[in-house]
């Protein structure tokens, strides 16, 4: 049995193997970047050691330097969770070189799933049904529209490397295929050095259906199931459940069957999952279920299988990895309930999906349901890595109460000053659609106008926080959290601003009666509302920006100045660039509303904001 292991990854899924060693008596070793010196999974391991800079490419990406880890603190075994090396053949192979136990599939397996063309004619021949499509060697242009005009439009071109969603492209006609692929073929190539591509028919009514499978080193293959991982934005999921909705154990019977069949013929070992594609445009058949993929490694969505089954995935990993067959026969596995997961993401759902990063100054995800994290409160949101701040996930025992818990807690979620997707994922949830489970893969796309909350204040909110004033003015200390009902009568008129407005509210109304949280400090009042943040400068204690109105310029996110076009007093036009925001390795110019004056200018050449901090004030100019 493993000992000690290393796990060459970071953040929650670090954190998540962490935990069942520790169960399972496993010393663990992390390894970490310079970024992640303090983070949570380098805090929790027994041992940590640092192998290089922040970006991944320097870093967690470094094969060598995670082997040599390895072998400095005495470890016999990796775990390379997901992401990062965790579908690299080559580091695995090192990995075994190198005489350490490798906590995944064979190198062998990871080449067969490797690339989607070669994986397709595999399970072709294995008997697993694959989506009609074009998967030859004659990449020729000629060939290609030839094959394509033979599939039916629309046609989707997939790189044949590809993954996240890139090197993907719909067609929906003939005319339009040539210059979709020459898009398609550069950013597979910039991608993943490969431009090849494979064809596939497009499936109107998509649904993403995917089975966990298992396999040991004697021979043994079960899967535990499926899940449906049908919510996605720009193929990125969102939100997943088990069992997959609408789904009758004829037809689970058959995929899953279909399932095991794929892992046997690559000879499978440890956790992995076949993803397939199915046109549910007359609900889920067998006929209509395609093979699309094969995951081979553990994958983020895994806690709804356990929740379910009752099974720790990782477990099983690391017994088997250490050589045991799986503890487990398939006439012993059975589904219990419902589980949905739901993937909490630093990000701006009103500002266009953008990453939020920063030091998280509130954190309190609260005390119900699953939640995978890698970050307490006083951490960094990193704009090197993946922005996802948790895993909500919840069990019930029918699909209806499962969504009603988790939208409980994506609503209950408070996180300031980095902005979360959780009440656009509460939104999801409370969905009539999503309820009645009426899902494609195009659900959210379709009504992202509808699910993307305002982050204006209503009145109510407003209220709120001058109503939190109120109360801290009574207290000893103004910096008092507060989470509970207001009643008392108020003696005070607060003067707030929130997003450029300033009003001046009467505050502790008598009848107030409110289940908002937020705390107050000098500067500030937060409060926190279904999955929201808002932040209103205290004007009355004088933050100087009480003259800011509709034009103050607000950072919409934590980042670096690194241009300062204007000084103050200076005459400005509508939309003259003012400055420049760096976050996210992206720029973000800030421009003037309208045409004025610039009274104030707070922000500086190479500072660093805060989101919504207050960066300069344009005055209108007069009439």
């Amino acid at each position: 049995m493993i000992t000690k292991l290393l796990i060459a990854n970071r953040g929650e899924i670090a954190c998540r193997i962490i935990r069942t060693a520790r169960e399972m008596g496993i010393a663990t070793v992390a390894v970490y970047s310079d970024a992640d010196a303090k983070a949570l999974h380098v805090r929790t391991a027994d041992e940590a050691v640092h192998i290089g800079p922040s970006p991944a490419a320097e870093s967690y990406l470094v094969g060598e330097k995670i082997i040599a880890a390895a072998k400095q603190t005495g470890a016999e075994a990796i775990h390379p969770g997901y992401g990062f090396l965790s579908e690299n053949a080559g580091f695995a192979q090192a990995v075994i070189d190198a005489g350490l136990i490798w906590v995944g599939p064979k190198p062998s397996s990871i080449d067969a799933m490797g690339l989607k063309d070669a994986a397709k004619k595999l399970m072709r021949d294995a008997g697993v049904p694959v989506t009609p499509g074009y998967e030859g060697e004659d990449q020729s242009v000629e060939r290609l529209k030839k094959e394509a005009d033979a599939i039916g439009y629309p046609v989707l071109i997939k790189a044949v490397a590809g993954g996240g969603g890139k090197g993907m492209r719909k067609v929906d006609k003939a005319e339009d295929f040539e210059a979709s692929l020459e898009s398609c073929r550069r950013e597979a190539k910039a991608s993943f050095s490969n431009d090849e591509v494979l064809l596939e028919k497009w499936i109107t009514s998509p649904r993403h259906i995917e089975v966990q499978v298992f396999g040991d080193s004697h021979g043994n293959v079960v899967h535990l199931f499926e899940r449906d991982c049908s919510l996605q934005r720009r193929h990125q999921k969102v939100i997943e459940e088990a069992p997959a909705p609408g789904m009758d154990e004829a037809t689970r019977q058959e995929i899953c069957a279909a399932a095991v069949r794929a892992a046997k013929a690559v000879d499978y070992e440890g956790a992995g999952t076949i993803e397939f594609i199915a046109d549910a445009s007359e609900g889920l058949r067998a006929d209509r279920i395609f093979f699309m993929e094969m995951n081979t490694r553990l994958q983020v969505e895994h806690p709804v299988t356990e929740e379910i089954t009752g099974v720790d995935l990782v477990e099983w990993q690391l017994l088997v990895a250490s050589g045991e067959p799986i503890p487990m026969k398939q006439e012993d596995l059975f589904i219990d309930g419902h589980s949905i997961e739901a993937r909490l993401y630093a990000e701006d759902p009103t500002g266009g999906f953008l990453p939020s990063t920063g030091r998280l100054e509130h954190f309190d995800l609260g005390v119900e349901g699953r939640i995978e994290t890698g970050v307490e409160e006083g951490d960094m949101i990193s704009p090197f890595y993946d922005p996802m701040v948790a895993k909500l996930v919840v069990w019930g025992e029918t699909r209806a109460e499962a969504i009603d818990q988790l939208a409980d807690i994506a609503e209950s979620v408070e996180i300031w000053p980095v902005k979360t997707n959780a009440a656009f994922i509460a939104a999801c949830l409370r969905d009539e659609d999503f309820e009645d489970a009426n899902l494609d893969t195009g659900f959210i796309e379709a009504k992202l106008d509808t699910l993307v909350a305002s982050d204006e204040a209503d009145d109510d909110i407003w209220q709120t926080a001058a109503d939190f004033i109120a109360l801290a003015e009574t207290e000893e200390h103004e910096d008092l959290p507060i989470g509970l009902r207001l009643n008392a009568p108020g003696k005070l008129n607060a003067t707030l601003t929130h997003k450029g407005e300033t009003r001046t509210v009467s505050a502790a109304r008598s009848h107030v009666d409110s289940l908002a949280t937020g705390f107050v400090d000098p500067e500030r009042a937060v409060v926190f509302a279904d999955g929201q943040s808002f932040v209103f400068e205290r004007q009355s204690r004088g933050t100087g920006a009480g003259a800011a109105g509709d034009g103050a310029i607000l950072a919409p996110m934590p980042g670096k100045v690194i241009a300062v076009d204007v000084a103050e007093g200076d005459t400005v036009t509508a939309g003259q660039r003012l400055m420049v925001l760096e976050a996210m390795k992206m720029e973000h110019a800030l421009t003037a509303p309208f045409d004025g004056t610039v009274t104030e200018l707070s922000a500086s050449q190479g500072a660093q904001v805060q989101v919504e901090a207050v960066l300069a004030v344009v005055e209108p100019k007069e009439e």
